[in-house]
């Protein structure tokens, strides 16, 4: 579980996607995938030792290039992010968040189909 005392950064989110997706990968591999064009790959290198330090992923250093995989738990790392962000920004509202998210991005037709059944099973 996520330490309440971290807080990913926006760029650490950016490369914890990268890891969840990918389950594992070099600094290269994440780099490539960000496809970043105003941060170079000393930029990622030094980010992803940041994390390191923190706790937010771990590295295998029995091959010449550096293997990391993230410690923290996707499922988990998100809900702890999203109730943080419902009390703080939302004033505990998760209906003002719904709204908020629905109303600034463009949901697919299967999205709303797939909220309508989340939300008809909470009845």
């Amino acid at each position: 579980m996520i330490n309440n005392n971290i807080k990913p950064t926006e760029g650490e989110m950016e490369i914890l996607q990268v890891l969840w997706q990918n389950g594992r990968a070099t600094v290269r591999e994440v780099h490539e995938a960000l496809n970043k064009k105003d941060s170079g790959y000393t930029t990622t290198l030094k980010l992803m030792q940041i994390m390191h330090e923190k706790g937010l992923v771990e590295r295998d250093t029995n091959q010449k290039t550096h293997i990391y995989k993230a410690l923290v738990n996707q499922d988990k790392t998100e809900k702890h992010l999203v109730s943080k962000m419902i009390n703080n920004v939302f004033n505990g509202s998760a209906a003002r968040l719904v709204m908020q998210a629905l109303g600034n991005h463009k949901a697919s037709a299967d999205e709303i189909d797939e909220i309508k059944k989340y939300l008809d099973s909470m009845k």
